[in-house]
């Protein structure tokens, strides 16, 4: 364990482009925590997604920093995986996404990757926008209040 990765030897401009896409993402905390937990057997796996994920494609010019963090969000649900959708929900808010934007993708995965992935990614992007200071929407009135 120790120090993290910056002394790990991973190479240099990819990986340092990728390291600071990353903290701005992510927040320096988490990317922090992440380095220094990472021990002789996960560091090759920490400086992989950080040079590849996140300095090689996050740094490409053909989408933008929020049209990334909404593409996220469907593959985390397509794949069932909360733990990364939560953190990825946290990154999306930091790139200017809306709790709109991210229902309407939320709602097109049901679609794509069916009900039960998407009403599990509601409720992780709810906690999230609730922790991130409410921007999760109010409730409102019970559906059947709604229907005609």
């Amino acid at each position: 364990m120790g120090g993290g990765l910056e002394a790990g030897g991973a190479s240099g401009s990819r990986y340092e482009r990728g390291l600071a896409v990353r903290r701005a993402v992510l927040g320096e905390e988490y990317v922090n925590r992440s380095l220094q937990e990472a021990d002789e057997f996960t560091r090759p796996l920490q400086e992989l997604i950080t040079e590849f994920c996140w300095g090689s494609i996050w740094t490409r010019q053909g989408l933008d920093a929020k049209t990334r963090s909404l593409i996220n969000l469907a593959i985390m649900t397509a794949l069932n995986r909360p733990h990364e959708l939560r953190l990825h929900v946290r990154g999306a808010l930091h790139n200017g996404c809306t709790a709109e934007e991210i229902r309407e993708v939320l709602l097109q995965t049901a679609v794509y990757c069916g009900v039960p992935a998407a009403l599990d990614s509601f409720r992780v992007a709810r906690e999230v926008l609730k922790d991130e200071g409410g921007a999760a929407p109010a409730r409102e009135a019970d559906a059947t209040d709604r229907r005609p």
